[in-house]
C-alpha cells in the first residue's frame, strides 16, 4: 500500500538548542520522538566539520576505496578516548530526562545508533526514565569496517579489523505509561504502542532499506542522511494513531520532518548547526514530494503477520 508524496503536513524548523527549546515546553507537548543524534557529539563540532570538509579527517575518518567503491568520509567511533565515551554517556541521560519531560506518557523515542555506542546511550535513556522497548534493524550496507590494518593493507591483505556493517540498530524507548493498560492510554494520551503497516500487519523490527539514491542526496548533501523509504515507516510507526507531534530534536538536513510531512503528519524539527538548519530549510519541501514506494515494508514469512 504505497502511501507517499503528500507534504500537507504542517512543521516548524528551529533553529536552536534542543534542550533550550526542550526546557521551554510544557510536559507531555510532543507524542513521539524520531531522530538520529551526534553520537560522537564531537564530530558536529565546528572544527571537526571544518577539517572534514578540507579533506583532513580529524575524528571524521577519509577511508579509501574498498572493493573498488569510493567511500564517504565517516566517523570514528572507535577512538573516542574514555572521557569523551563519559560525556556521551552523561549527555544523552541528560537528554533523556529532557525528552522524558516532554514527551506524552506512553509516548515513544525511536533513535538511530550504531552497533558500537549503542548499549551505552541505551543504558543512559533507560536511568533518564525510559523503558527499552527492543531494537528496530536497518538492514544496511554502508561500506563501514571491512577495512585491512591501516599502513599494512598488503602485508595482512586477508585479514580485517572490524566485521563490513551490514546493519544500522534504531533503539525503540518508551516513556512509562500513565494509565493502567495500553488500552486506557491510547484513549486520553494518543500513545502507548506503534502504528501497524498501512495493510494492517504489526509493525516489524526488521525493515530493509538501501543507502540514500542519488535524487536525495542532491536535495540533501548531509553526511548522515536517511532514505526517505526508510524514514517515512519510522515515522508512521511512532504515532500508533497517527495523530500527535513528532519532534526531531537533532534534524541535521530535515528528513524525518520530511518523512511526517510526506504523510501527513505534523513535526518539529530542531538544528543547532547553522548550515544543517538551512539545509533542512531547503530540501524538506522538496524531499516530503518526493514519490516514494513504501512496499519495502519487511514480509513475514510463513503467514500473513495478521495477529
Amino acid at each position: 500500500m504505497p502511501i507517499a508524496g503528500r507534504g500537507r503536513a504542517l512543521h516548524d524548523l528551529l533553529h536552536e538548542d534542543c534542550f533550550l527549546w526542550m526546557r521551554s515546553q510544557k510536559e507531555g507537548a510532543v507524542e513521539a520522538i524520531v531522530t538520529d543524534p551526534p553520537f560522537g557529539l564531537v564530530e558536529y563540532s565546528d572544527d571537526q566539520l571544518t577539517k572534514r570538509q578540507a579533506g583532513r579527517g580529524g575524528i571524521w575518518r577519509i577511508p579509501p576505496e574498498l572493493d573498488g567503491v569510493q567511500r564517504k568520509p565517516l566517523p570514528r567511533f572507535t577512538v573516542l578516548k574514555p572521557h569523551e565515551v563519559g560525556a556521551l554517556v552523561a549527555f544523552f541521560e541528560s537528554w533523556g530526562r529532557e525528552a522524558l519531560r516532554i514527551l506524552a506518557p506512553g509516548g515513544h523515542a525511536i533513535i538511530a545508533g550504531n552497533p558500537i555506542l549503542s548499549p551505552l546511550v541505551a543504558s543512559a535513556l533507560m536511568a533518564a526514565g525510559f523503558e527499552r522497548r527492543g531494537e528496530i534493524i536497518r538492514l544496511v550496507r554502508t561500506l563501514r569496517g571491512g577495512d585491512r590494518p591501516k599502513l599494512a593493507e598488503q602485508e595482512y591483505a586477508g585479514v580485517s579489523v572490524m566485521a563490513r556493517s551490514c546493519y544500522e540498530p534504531w533503539g525503540v524507548f518508551r516513556k512509562p505509561l500513565r494509565e493502567r493498560t495500553v488500552a486506557e492510554n491510547l484513549r486520553r494520551w494518543k500513545t502507548g504502542g506503534l502504528r501497524r503497516t498501512p495493510d494492517g500487519r504489526p509493525f516489524p523490527d526488521v525493515l530493509k532499506s538501501e543507502t540514500p539514491p542519488a535524487n536525495e542526496e542532491t536535495i540533501a548533501p548531509h553526511p548522515s542522511l536517511k532514505p526517505q523509504r526508510f524514514m517515512r515507516q519510522i515515522v508512521w510507526a511512532a504515532l500508533p494513531l497517527g495523530e500527535g507531534v513528532v519532534l526531531d530534536p537533532f534534524m541535521g538536513s530535515g528528513s524525518t520532518v520530511s518523512a511526517a510531512a510526506a504523510i501527513g503528519y505534523r513535526a518539529v524539527g530542531i538544528e543547532k548547526q547553522r548550515d544543517f538548519f538551512e539545509m533542512a530549510r531547503r530540501a524538506v519541501p522538496k524531499l516530503a514530494v518526493l514519490d516514494v514506494d513504501w512496499e519495502s515494508f519487511e514480509s513475514y514469512n510463513g503467514g500473513n503477520g495478521r495477529t
